[in-house]
């Protein structure tokens, strides 16, 4: 597979964001628009980055009623993105809504779900009354995730063995909290290397800050992009 990383434009508005884009080459990174950046820059923006092909995640993690999430996930389908989520939590209604919402696409976009966030360690899930471990609560939505005939999800590097064990080789395992040596942990609690992430079974890696803060984020990305490869 070629193509691994995914770069989060975390920023507050358009301008930072193309600033950094006009560096970047589709053949060496996907990009990753979420809300912050959606909500400042809205879809317009989006259909750009898809103008200059760029492949793109739009990261809104939709959650709602199925008929909700599947009217939003065909407005993100015509907007051309590659990837969008939905939060396994709605359930297999909403998951299959927002399935049978895409097949009538000639090219649907990927469609994955969040099983649990990585900022999630076991005290905050249990804060919400959940007493599973991580790993056991991303297990458990990987498998319902499957079962609707979604593309894969979003989950930690260090649960993909299980995983692709569990859903199989070809249930799409992407990955936030991948941090390089000697970057910040920032507010990621489960992160990993690039090159341990592939060496772990991942098939795509979100890399945020320590490319959109760099001082020479070409650099970086070269770098993620060896030890992907």
């Amino acid at each position: 597979m070629t193509n691994r990383l995914i770069i989060a434009l975390d920023f507050p508005a358009a301008e930072p964001a193309i600033s950094l884009v006009k560096q970047l080459s589709p053949n060496d990174c996907k990009l990753k628009v979420g809300f912050e950046l959606f909500v400042a820059a809205g879809p317009n923006f989006v259909r750009q980055l898809v103008t200059q092909g760029f492949d793109v995640f739009l990261d809104l993690k939709f959650h709602d009623i199925p008929n909700t999430v599947a009217a939003a996930c065909k407005s993100a389908a015509d907007l051309g993105v590659w990837m969008v989520n939905v939060h396994a939590a709605g359930g297999d209604q909403m998951m299959l809504a927002a399935r049978d919402a895409l097949a009538g696409f000639q090219q649907p976009p990927k469609l994955i779900a969040v099983t649990v966030l990585t900022s999630m360690d076991k005290a905050q899930l249990e804060k919400i009354n959940i007493i599973q471990s991580p790993v056991e609560q991303v297990s458990h939505l990987a498998v319902l995730t499957k079962q609707c005939g979604l593309d894969g999800i979003v989950c930690s590097a260090q649960e993909a063995p299980i995983l692709k064990q569990a859903c199989g080789s070809d249930f799409l395992l992407v990955t936030p909290g991948i941090r390089p040596l000697g970057s910040q942990q920032d507010d990621q609690s489960r992160v990993v290397t690039p090159l341990a992430a592939r060496q772990l079974g991942i098939d795509y890696v979100v890399v945020g800050r320590p490319i959109t803060r760099a001082k020479d984020p070409l650099a970086i990305i070269a770098a993620i992009n060896q030890d992907l490869t």
